[in-house]
């Protein structure tokens, strides 16, 4: 509602404007209490926030999202796009947000029922430390919606986000295939974990596709944060001939960045662009967009169309990418790669969205 700053040429106009203005005002308070209901409740079937407007403002108050993470902000890239892509969307539909940090299973545990007391009217958390707690808070708040981000869960109040990481896997794998000189590429993986499967099988799918007779070396630190592991498998991986060894292991990572940078072997990065702390040898980062989803998650609560269910995100929805091929990045092209093979990178990338090209999920064949 405007307020019209330009009825004042009599006494009597100015009056008329403030009834008016006043009146006005009475009935949308009338709805205030309608909308706020409906958004505190959560859900009736389906859909969590049928009658939520879009961001509160002058129709009612302003939706509450919480945001729970595993662990603090800052350690891992991946749960920071999340922060940055709550306060994002906060700005833009006009909700109240807050993230809340933990320091273990136990206390996000805790954060959540928290969150629950609080009243906030969505809670979002992630990856599969949440799952324990998620099952037991949502369990007693069945009428709170939740979602999780980056891990299947099957419950009637709350939106599971998954990623189709094996789509995002191919790509850089067949960036693999493409530069290797020696015939050799590896990987240096978290865990020998279900869903860091779909990145080892993604990669290899994409790595057979533009190069058939490559020898392909896998190991496993056995953390997602020990980094000096990660460097003493990626150089007993180039002593066997890798010249391309990709980083699949989170903050475990900058163990195998190290490593490159010693020995001036080629390597890629998770998630974010990591190209960008060392163009020279870290060529390429297979992306995941938690900042998209975060932010499309609590865009559709605040306009009244979230759901609960399954939601994936891969290469069509931009939930997941490589730099250079589906997403600019401050760095060079690197010279291995150029502009000829991000064209065929890019061809690759369509294909897959078309259905010409099918990346297998390695959790749908189990």
């Amino acid at each position: 509602m405007e307020r019209n700053h330009a009825m004042k040429r009599t006494s009597m106009l100015v009056l008329m404007a403030v009834l008016i203005v006043s009146l006005l005002a009475a009935c949308g308070g009338g709805n205030n209490g309608k909308g706020g209901a409906a958004g505190t409740s959560g859900s009736e079937g389906t859909n969590a926030g049928a009658d939520a407007d879009a961001g509160g403002g002058a129709e009612g108050p302003k939706k509450r999202i919480a945001l729970v993470l595993p662990e603090k902000i800052g350690v891992n890239a991946f749960f920071t796009q999340m922060v940055d892509g709550l306060n994002q969307a906060a700005e833009d539909f006009g909700v109240e947000v807050k993230t809340i940090e933990s320091t273990d299973p136990a206390a996000l545990e805790q954060n959540l029922r928290a969150a629950v007391a609080d009243g906030y009217d969505l809670i979002i958390t992630s990856s599969f430390t949440a799952v324990d707690a998620l099952t037991k808070v949502a369990a007693e708040n069945p009428d709170r919606p939740f979602a999780i981000i980056d891990q299947a869960f099957d419950a009637p109040n709350v939106r599971s986000i998954e990623f189709r990481e094996h789509e995002a896997a191919f790509l850089l794998g067949a960036a693999a295939g493409l530069v290797t000189k020696t015939n050799t590429v590896g990987a240096v993986v978290a865990m020998d974990i279900p869903l860091l499967g779909k990145y080892t099988s993604g990669f290899e799918q994409g790595l057979r596709y533009t190069n058939p007779d490559a020898n392909f070396l896998v190991s496993y630190v056995g953390s997602f944060t020990d980094p000096a592991k990660a460097k003493e498998l990626a150089l007993v991986q180039y002593e066997q001939g890798a010249d391309f060894i990709a980083g699949m292991s989170a903050v475990s990572d900058n163990g195998i960045f190290e490593a490159a940078k010693e020995k001036g072997f080629l390597t890629s990065g998770q998630d974010v662009d990591r190209t960008v702390e060392d163009p020279e040898h870290i060529i390429l980062s297979q992306l995941k967009e938690t900042d998209t989803v975060v932010y499309e998650t609590v865009k559709d609560f605040a306009q009244g169309r979230f759901t609960f269910g399954t939601v994936h995100y891969g290469l069509a929805e931009n939930g997941v990418g490589l730099t250079f091929v589906t997403a600019e990045s401050p760095s060079p092209v690197p010279g291995v790669l150029g502009q000829e093979k991000i064209e065929q990178l890019k061809k690759i990338r369509d294909d897959i969205v078309s259905g010409v090209i099918t990346v297998v999920n390695p959790l749908e064949q189990q």
